[in-house]
């Protein structure tokens, strides 16, 4: 029954009920009892949730206010589909550079260098992992197959990550930010143990870098004896070196001869022979960022918070320590950078210094000259620089983002070679997202994507659930993406909401960029259809200021495809809805775009918030304490629900699939309506304020979420039938919730009464949560054993990404084999490869006579024959020689044999010719008889005639003219051999 219908519809009048409490319906609420009164008792209580579309007798006799015997509870799960934040500490590559390591939260991720895929994760369980952020990792250097981790959790953990397993725990007791191991060193790690200070008037701990001092240890990785049989071990040999600020980053100088700390405005440098004398500071002019060692020569870099990169010279070990007087080393220093440097890293020859920063720019330096070459734009602040291990191509350089996107650098071009992006949810830029603005979150249906918030406030991105894997960006708003000015943030444009039509195929989007004393503010309506071809949003219509300079609160589609409209409610108290229109060019194609249809409002009273009925043929629209149905074709009120329970409801939706129910909450008050009755249904109050409402699509069902009363960090849900204020169910997630919708999940049938839902978290993070969601899918990748050494075998791009095939193809594996054992002969050069090589920078090109053969070769190709043409010739041949076996008269083409009158006209020439006295005295050949010429007979085979031909002369004069009188074979071109 279509929602109007229900509207029209007469019956009796339910009495009103009293409002109740939710404590009270606690109480009301019968408790479990076992035995025969239990099942008397369920036997005298009506199952009024079987029936959602009873009659009002039926809701009489359930009194309108409770049910006896609620359903029983579902478990309720909830699952992040996303990583935590990116980490301050670069990846680290394997020894081949075949894979790198990346940290996420308490996990270790490994990567495909080749395809971006995470192909295994650390640790297998929750078990062997740590409690706490992981802060450091680094390669054992004492086998480079091992992996060593310390994390805030106070414990060292050695990983033999070809296997996947926990070799051994070392607890510290300590939180750790730093470890460093090198590889003359192989039996001690060092480690920067943070000592946290008490404020006084507290208890706790203070992890501010004010509050916090660091202790730098040589921690032994020998196992004790007592201990040597278990995996957590105690530390045996343990040698303080000295106390410093919070450390911004830790290493060892190439030689190993000198240990590196950077804290604050001081770099302290220790020598590794005699730790017990302790560091040595040095100042330095600007509190110090990160810091990277010269692969060979005992020096190293630093970045600074004023874009300041400086090298010290000051890993002298004839240093003498004076106790109480900081020195000051000889430095050179280079800037660029208009911000703080997040990352410095050498190259591995030692000749540039690689260096980046919020900027988005990756700077190469040349050190002996001071030169510089830059890579703009990858996309977000650089977080992390890393290089490659040396391969037998080329080297590259690895760019994490804060976006978490991983970039390669190719170094020979300076160009981005390949970049693997994940969902990019953490602001790239401070305050991207404050708290007051919406966080826009929409389910497409046609892709099967949520489409989400980006690291930059002025676009979207389209997330794969699924798949887990981000599928696209959308730029709603463009702008330019330069870093801020000074201290001054540069303001940008903001999208703040999104909605997406039923069909899937339009999508409305709402930006805008807030006004100062320079600028005025700017709103925008944006109306995109989506291209199923290239599975991509277009941009259709752009409304500029829809509601004015005021803000719109609030934006739906009409559920019905045929008639589809877009409501749009906005603060300066009107009610706007918008229509597609269709035009002619001049070239009779034609054009659609959106316009709008309608303009109303109610009393002087401001909407807050519109929903349409499951069919589409109401609209409620919440004004001040009302909530007023319309005709959405006509504008006409149908009906108004004085909101006495609520002074200021906020949200109404139409509840089950026949839109007969109306839900409203606002503040603490929950209130339900019966349309066909047109009275209040019950009405409860919470003892915190209602967040949002979101009805169950096809069940008389809903969901009212508000955060918790002891902890209001945590969202509590709970989930309501209309027929009854009893809550069904009611779970307490760790988090808070920015935004919430439906999510359909694809396996459960159209009829299930479970919930989904999607939210996204005041982190950033993206749960699902549902009574049918598996908590195992947060780890949603298997573990995979990496084979160890150079034997691996290499896989296609299909195999990183979908694994190798169950049944394995022998013959395609044959081949592989075969053709990595012989590569056979380099291909000629392309035009496309040639432009790039010589796109590199000129210091990175050999020299030219090493590639200029090669590089000719490729341009001067041999001509190809034409293979049709060859047969087609052959087969002339073939049938002149059986012709020349026939007795009859030989009717051949004028293009292979002459005819007799022509050798008739010539053969007298050329016997004058011979004849002549010029021709007798200039040729040293001797002159042709003249009884030597043949004499042809039309019975006489034109092949056969030219073997009784005397041969030409070698080196005719100028004045002869030679003429051929042999049969003639018609062909191609003879092909000339390329130079080289």
């Amino acid at each position: 029954m279509a929602a109007a219908e229900v509207l029209n519809h007469t019956s009796v009048v339910v009495p009103q009920p009293k409002d109740v409490f939710i404590s009270q319906i606690r109480r009301q609420s019968p408790p479990h009892q076992s035995g025969k009164r239990s099942k008397r008792y369920e036997e005298k209580q009506t199952p009024v949730s079987h029936h959602p579309q009873g009659s009002g007798s039926d809701e009489q006799r359930s009194g309108g206010i409770r049910e006896a015997a609620s359903a029983p509870s579902r478990q309720w799960s909830w699952t992040s589909l996303t990583d935590t934040s990116v980490s301050s500490h670069p990846p680290i590559f394997t020894k081949d550079g075949s894979h790198f390591f990346s940290i996420a939260g308490s996990t270790i991720k490994i990567h495909s260098a080749s395809s971006g895929k995470v192909v295994s994760m650390l640790p297998r369980s929750q078990d062997e992992g740590h409690t706490d952020t992981i802060t450091s990792a680094t390669l054992s250097a004492h086998n480079s197959f091992q992996l060593l981790t310390a994390s805030l959790d106070g414990t060292i953990k050695v990983w033999d990550f070809l296997e996947g397993m926990l070799l051994r725990t070392i607890v510290l007791d300590q939180p750790i930010h730093h470890i460093c191991t090198h590889e003359k060193i192989k039996d001690y790690i060092f480690v920067a143990a943070a000592k946290t200070k008490k404020v006084k008037g507290s208890a706790d701990h203070s992890k501010d870098a004010q509050d916090e001092n660091c202790i730098v240890l040589r921690v032994s990785l020998n196992p004790q004896e007592s201990g040597s049989l278990t995996r957590t071990q105690k530390l045996s040999d343990v040698l303080a070196v000295g106390k410093v600020k919070r450390t911004a980053g830790l290493a060892l100088s190439a030689s190993g001869e000198s240990l590196i700390a950077i804290s604050g405005r001081r770099s302290y440098v220790a020598q590794t022979s005699a730790l017990k004398s302790g560091f040595i500071k040095f100042t330095a002019p600007e509190p110090l960022t990160c810091l990277a060692v010269h692969p060979f020569e005992d020096y190293f870099a630093t970045g600074d918070v004023k874009g300041v990169v400086r090298l010290w010279y000051c890993l002298n070990p004839n240093l003498v320590k004076v106790v109480g007087v900081e020195k000051k080393s000889q430095t050179s220093a280079f800037h660029w950078h208009a911000h703080a440097v997040s990352s410095v890293a050498f190259s591995m020859n030692g000749a540039y210094l690689l260096s980046g920063g919020e900027e988005a720019v990756l700077v190469i330096w040349q050190l002996h000259t001071g030169k510089r070459e830059f890579v703009p734009r990858v996309g977000s602040p650089i977080k992390s620089v890393v290089v490659s291990p040396p391969k037998a191509s080329e080297e590259e350089y690895l760019l994490e983002l804060a976006d978490a996107t991983h970039a390669f650098v190719s170094s020979k071009t300076l160009k981005l070679s390949r970049v693997f992006a994940r969902i990019k949810l953490a602001p790239s830029v401070p305050n991207a997202f404050p708290s007051s603005s919406s966080s826009p979150l929409a389910f497409h249906g046609l892709s099967e994507t949520l489409v989400l918030p980006s690291s930059h406030p002025s676009s979207l991105q389209t997330f794969s659930p699924s798949a887990l894997a981000l599928v696209a960006e959308l730029e709603v708003a463009p702008s330019n993406r330069v870093s801020r000015r000074d201290e001054k943030m540069l303001e940008p444009s903001r999208v703040e909401r999104v909605v997406v039509s039923s069909s899937g195929e339009w999508m409305a989007t709402i930006d805008c960029r807030e006004g100062d004393e320079y600028f005025r503010g700017e709103i925008y309506l944006k109306i995109w259809y989506w291209d199923k071809k290239n599975a991509f949003w277009i941009l259709n219509t752009r409304i500029d200021r829809p509601h004015g300079l005021r803000k719109i609160t609030s934006m739906s589609f009409s559920p019905s495809p045929s008639n589809i409209q877009l409501v749009t409610i906005g603060d300066d108290g009107n009610v706007k809805s918008w229509r597609i229109r269709s035009t002619k060019d001049k070239k009779r194609q034609e054009e659609i775009s959106w316009v709008t249809r309608s303009s109303f409002g109610y009393k002087s009273d401001t909407p807050r918030h519109a929903s349409w009925s499951p069919d589409g043929s109401l609209l409620a629209v919440v004004f001040g304490s009302s909530v007023v149905l319309y005709d959405p074709y006509t504008n006409v009120p149908r009906h108004v629900f004085v909101c006495h329970e609520s002074q200021r409801p906020r949200e109404v939706h139409f509840i089950g699939m026949s839109g007969r129910f109306l839900a409203a909450v606002g503040g603490v008050d929950l209130v339900v309506w019966n349309v066909m009755s047109r009275s209040v249904l019950w009405h409860v109050k919470n003892d915190r304020p209602y967040d949002t409402l979101l009805p169950h699509p096809h069940r008389d069902a809903f969901v009212t979420i508000h955060s918790s009363h002891s902890t209001p960090a945590h969202a509590v849900v709970t989930i309501f039938r209309v027929r009854s204020p009893v809550r069904q169910m009611e779970h307490t997630l760790p988090f808070a919730l920015r935004n919430v919708i439906w999510y359909p999940q694809s396996y459960s049938p159209t009829n299930s009464e479970s919930f989904s839902l999607v939210g996204l978290t005041h982190d950033y993070s993206v749960v699902l949560m549902g009574d049918d969601v598996d908590p195992q899918d947060k780890r949603p990748i298997p573990f995979k054993t990496l084979q160890k050494g150079q034997s691996m075998p290499r896989k296609s791009l299909f195999e990183e990404m979908f694994g190798v095939p169950v049944i394995p193809n022998e013959s395609l594996q044959h081949s592989r084999d075969r053709t990595a054992a012989n590569p056979g002969p380099v291909l000629p050069w392309r035009s496309s490869e040639t432009a790039t090589f010589f796109d590199a920078p000129s210091h990175l090109i050999p020299p030219i006579h090493t590639f200029f053969e090669s590089l000719v070769d490729g341009f001067l190709t041999l001509r190809v024959a034409d293979e049709e043409r060859r047969e087609e010739l052959d087969a002339q041949e073939e049938a002149g020689s059986k012709l020349s076996d026939h007795s009859g008269p030989v009717f051949a083409k004028s293009a292979d044999i002459a005819t007799e009158s022509v050798l008739d006209t010539l053969i007298p020439v050329f016997r004058g010719i011979a004849e002549s006295s010029d021709y007798s005295n200039g040729s040293k050949k001797a002159s042709i008889p003249p009884n030597t010429a043949p004499v042809l007979t039309k019975s006489t085979p034109r092949h056969a005639s030219r073997l009784d031909r005397p041969p030409q002369l070698d080196s005719p004069t100028p004045n002869q003219s030679v003429v051929p009188v042999g049969h003639v074979k018609v062909g191609k071109k003879r092909s000339r051999p390329a130079l080289g």
